[in-house]
């Protein structure tokens, strides 16, 4: 096998092409203890903030941060069962696969190695080790419609205009979406206990905010940020977001309305500006000049 000569090694690794993680520092904590807070004052529950603040991480590729919502859920009292430790590291796990739909493979990748190796022995031992969403001559079908179904509920009213908008810039665009996204990713499993127990399911409402939170952290896909906006809406107003199978989200009613629309997109702009030292998102800013 051949090998790197030193030369390629520093182009890969030089500093202005930003090879490595995005460092996280107190100021990240103390801002994600202020969302937590206002959170609970707005009545916005754990798996709701949990679910924004692990999205903006993994695409702003500080698994520093996820490491520290870990901890902060850990020290958060809830209004309904405690949570343990196991549940909340599940929970950031399954958000920072799903982030992959958005994001793309290679972050989730590194975040979720990076946040696996900082958990306590105890934590990280317990975490699930089996797969749920292997595809299977027996479930193929059902997943695809299950997918199909999810991308029915985001997009009500367009599913299949903008389904036959896709094929024109690429016939297999909508194919890939659906199929490897919605089918196999976005959507869950039926039958299949979430990662963590009951309680613990990234269903059709945290979904919808995954998806605002990365598209959000990324900049430059304004219509993406719109239409899961308008999908999180829609989850209420259809009454998806009660469907059998999904489980009921503290402050999700709150979040699909105007002031709770507001309230999440001000919020990921805070975190984006103190994870990113305020220079912004870190998803596609472009090499830095060499100095």
């Amino acid at each position: 096998m051949s090998k790197l000569s030193e030369t390629v090694k520093a182009l890969i690794n030089a500093g202005y092409a930003r090879p490595g993680y995005t460092p996280s520092s107190t100021g990240v904590q103390t801002a994600l203890t202020r969302f937590a807070s206002d959170a609970a004052e707005k009545k916005v529950g754990l798996p709701a903030w949990v679910t924004l603040s692990t999205a903006v991480s993994a695409t702003m590729n500080c698994p520093e941060a996820m490491t520290q919502i870990f901890h902060l859920a850990n020290s958060t009292p809830t209004l309904t069962e405690p949570r343990t430790p196991v549940q909340n590291a599940e929970l950031i796990r399954e958000v920072g696969l799903k982030c992959i739909s958005f994001n793309g493979i290679p972050r989730s990748i590194n975040t979720l190695g990076a946040f696996r190796g900082s958990l306590p022995e105890d934590v990280g031992s317990s975490l699930s080790t089996k797969p749920t969403r292997e595809l299977t001559a027996e479930n193929l079908e059902i997943r695809k419609k299950d997918g199909l179904a999810l991308w029915d509920s985001v997009y009500i009213g367009f599913e299949r205009k903008l389904l036959d908008r896709l094929a024109q810039s690429h016939p297999d665009l909508p194919v890939h979406i659906l199929n490897g996204h919605y089918s196999n990713l976005l959507s869950n499993p039926r039958g299949v206990t979430p990662p963590g127990g009951p309680g613990n399911k990234v269903g059709r409402v945290l979904t919808s905010l995954v998806a605002i939170a990365c598209l959000r952290t990324q900049t430059g896909v304004g219509p993406q940020v719109v239409s899961h906006i308008f999908g999180l809406r829609k989850a209420y107003e259809h009454g998806d977001a009660h469907a059998e199978g999904e489980e009921p989200v503290e402050g999700g009613a709150w979040l699909a309305t105007e002031d709770g629309n507001i309230w999440l997109l001000e919020n990921i702009d805070k975190l984006v500006n103190v994870i990113g030292g305020g220079e912004g998102t870190t998803f596609a800013p472009g090499l830095r000049p060499k100095l």
